[in-house]
């Protein structure tokens, strides 16, 4: 389902998902429309604008969420810098999409969501926590947390960051996915993080995936 205040936006992503065999886009809807019609539709996946002049995202984002059964929400942005990205990834968002993403692109990131990973642009993750003074605690001490996971740890987590599903994690990496299940777990307990999202921005802003197996804080 497209949530988006501009008809055009919601025409143009329904035209680009529907020609993928594996995806059904059931509704679109504006921000007023939008609880009513998940309640209605009860759609896997929702694709939601952030900024809305009728009901604004995070609005709706809040009360999806609070449903019985949510469907995974990634918000939609025009800005790389979007600073109500940060708090809707906080409010249990799945991720993030730029507007301008290549319509190539959109179907395997539908499919990424509805698989359980986390969609997010690396460009735009590290503008989301340059834009948000205080939103994060210091590199220092992310790096701090980082260093506490095992190596079999921070390699989970940096395919997490890569956006994989626990399956799909554990087919690149020769594990169940009920073993990557308890990894990520432990991820975030000891990164102090409440989702999956929160732990790939940690990860991104802590230089673990710049440095590949480096060992934040190691100096190398």
């Amino acid at each position: 389902m497209v949530v988006d205040d501009e008809a055009l936006v919601r025409s143009g992503f329904r035209l680009i998902l529907s020609t993928a065999d594996d995806i059904e886009v059931v509704a679109t809807a504006t921000g007023a429309e939008a609880v009513d019609m998940v309640k209605r539709e009860a759609p896997d996946i929702v694709l939601l604008d952030i900024r809305m002049p009728d009901v604004d995202g995070l609005t709706v984002l809040r009360e999806v969420r609070a449903l019985p059964e949510p469907p995974v929400v990634a918000m939609l942005t025009t800005f790389d810098a979007d600073e109500y990205v940060l708090t809707a990834l906080r409010s249990g968002a799945a991720g993030f999409l730029l507007k301008d993403t290549e319509p190539e692109q959109l179907a395997p990131l539908v499919r990424t969501l509805a698989a359980g990973g986390v969609v997010m642009s690396p460009k735009a993750s590290r503008a989301v926590w340059q834009s948000h003074p205080g939103a994060a605690t210091t590199v220092d001490e992310e790096a701090a947390r980082v260093g506490r996971l095992t190596d079999r740890e921070r390699e989970v987590l940096a395919l997490v960051a890569e956006g994989l599903s626990n399956a799909d994690i554990g087919s690149r990496i020769h594990l169940s996915a009920g073993t990557v299940k308890d990894h990520v777990s432990a991820i975030l307990t000891k990164l102090r993080v409440g989702s999956r999202v929160q732990a790939a921005l940690l990860a991104r802003r802590a230089g673990l995936l710049d440095g590949g197996s480096q060992r934040p804080g190691s100096g190398r």
